[in-house]
């Protein structure tokens, strides 16, 4: 029974995903044309279509099923958080409609124009993700009368496996139910007679248990250094059965405990690999960032260009050649790119800095002050107000930086660095603007602004970088904290 409520829950989203796609791409169409074949689009179910374009199509709908399910559309989301779910359908529909893109190249549908690519992007994103909410809004009140429910089998019997358990059954909605334990004993230092659960076999006899029992899923808590042969014959038997095995792992527990890492489980060939990066985007995210990074940059070049000719032809009038100031930075994972800024000053400022050195008013490796006599007369209008920063915009196209991001550091004050968790602002690309560009400027101490750094990586969101670029433009205007 519960295998037959699985499968329906699956035709349902199979049904769903189809429809909302032929309703986005009919909503597509309607902002392109407004007729087939002399037909009018609101009378869609009257159109007579083609031998061959409903071939075309009905193959493209195959192609969008194959893409939902690769990208883990039809798994079981029991456990999975509705954030996460919708950040696996706006993926996986980006990824549908860039194949869409490709497909009308192939084929020849002239149909498919930009308007009708953003139209059917934005549409299907919104329409898949509510028809899972619906999903969810309906399974939910069913699970709570007990249908749809799986039965999980816990081996290991630890304080942390009974808080796994208390965990589940505390959330019905789930769907699960704890049929019980298996151990060859229980675990020291855990009340089990007060906590109404049951050992239901040993691993000897863990085999035979499972197979005169309905059981879904089996959660495996063993320490790995004691009872691995145990846990891989566990596994090897479930695999042989078809039950799905999940492990609850304290390998990376102290990096997870410590917010300082993420983790996710990666498959290479016949190799499972649990990777463990510090980054705050993966995936979609830096996909859709780079987007509005490249697509934003380009934008900005375009409105700004009469101001940076005459920024060009300013710098020309007072000081001369170059125009450009070319120093090499610290980017993503270290690697040094070549930042562009308009010059502000002197053209020998970095042959001088040995000398001024000794005149350093900032804490830490960096290296400021106030009033710098390298600075031009025009350089100081254009570090006040952050326009010696917009050449950063071509960086910005190359995918050398993002519009928003840690700044980039000069390889003289890297070296400087004596703090490892401060190296951790390499592990995202440096932008434009930042936190502490909105927050104090100059004025903040290099502590601060590592510690500000390291708040956007480990908070980042799409959120954070807008109103990041929202507060930048006052922080330009009045130029408070800037020298």
């Amino acid at each position: 029974m519960g295998k037959f409520q699985n499968n329906l829950v699956y035709f349902v989203k199979v049904a769903a995903d189809q429809l909302v796609m032929i309703f986005c791409f009919v909503l597509a169409a309607s902002f392109v044309v407004s007729e087939v074949d002399g037909v009018p689009l609101s009378q869609f179910f009257y159109i007579r279509l083609r031998l061959i374009n409903f071939i075309i199509f009905l193959l493209f709908m195959i192609i969008w099923h194959i893409n939902l399910s690769l990208h883990g559309a039809y798994y079981s989301k029991r456990i999975v958080p509705w954030k996460r779910e919708a950040s696996e359908i706006f993926y996986s529909v980006s990824i549908g409609t860039m194949l869409l893109l490709v497909y009308s190249v192939i084929f020849k549908v002239s149909l498919i124009t930009p308007a009708f690519l953003l139209v059917f992007w934005l549409s299907s994103s919104m329409l898949t993700g509510a028809s899972r909410m619906i999903v969810r809004f309906i399974i939910t009140p069913l699970r709570l009368r007990g249908i749809n429910i799986n039965n999980i089998l816990i081996v290991g019997t630890n304080s942390r496996a009974v808080q796994f358990a208390k965990d589940i059954e505390s959330q019905p909605e789930l769907g699960y139910r704890v049929a019980g334990f298996v151990d060859n004993e229980w675990a020291g230092g855990v009340d089990f007679k007060n906590s109404g659960y049951k050992l239901v076999a040993g691993f000897q006899n863990f085999p035979a248990f499972l197979r005169k029992n309905v059981i879904d899923e089996v959660v495996i808590d063993l320490p790995l250094n004691t009872f691995y042969h145990e846990a891989m014959d566990i596994v090897d038997f479930c695999v042989k059965q078809g039950v799905v095995v999940r492990f609850i792992s304290d390998s990376f527990y102290l990096l997870t405990n410590m917010n300082l890492a993420r983790s996710v489980v990666e498959e290479f060939q016949e190799n499972v690999l649990i990777t463990i990066y510090t980054g705050a985007m993966g995936g979609w995210p830096i996909m859709v960032k780079r987007v509005f990074d490249f697509v934003g940059s380009l934008l900005l070049i375009g409105i700004f260009s009469p101001v940076l000719l005459v920024i060009s032809l300013l710098i020309l009038a007072t000081s001369g050649r170059p125009v450009f100031f070319v120093q090499e930075r610290m980017g993503i994972n270290k690697r040094v790119f070549r930042l562009f800024k308009f010059r502000t000053m002197a053209a020998d400022a970095e042959q001088r800095q040995v000398e001024l050195e000794k005149f350093n008013e900032a804490d830490g490796p960096v290296f400021k002050i106030k009033k710098d006599p390298r600075v031009t007369l025009i350089g100081h209008f254009l570090r006040k107000t952050s326009l010696d920063e917009l050449p950063q915009l071509f960086n910005v196209l190359r995918g050398e930086m993002s519009l928003v991001g840690p700044r980039p550091l000069p390889v003289r004050d890297y070296k400087g660095f004596n703090q490892d968790w401060h190296r951790r602002r390499f592990s995202v690309k440096p932008g434009i603007t930042c936190m502490w560009q909105i927050q104090g400027r100059s004025r903040l101490t290099f502590e601060q602004w590592m510690q500000l750094d390291i708040y956007y990586i480990d908070h980042w969101s799409f959120w954070l970088d807008f109103k990041i670029l929202i507060l930048t433009i006052p922080e330009m205007l009045w130029g408070d904290g800037a020298y």
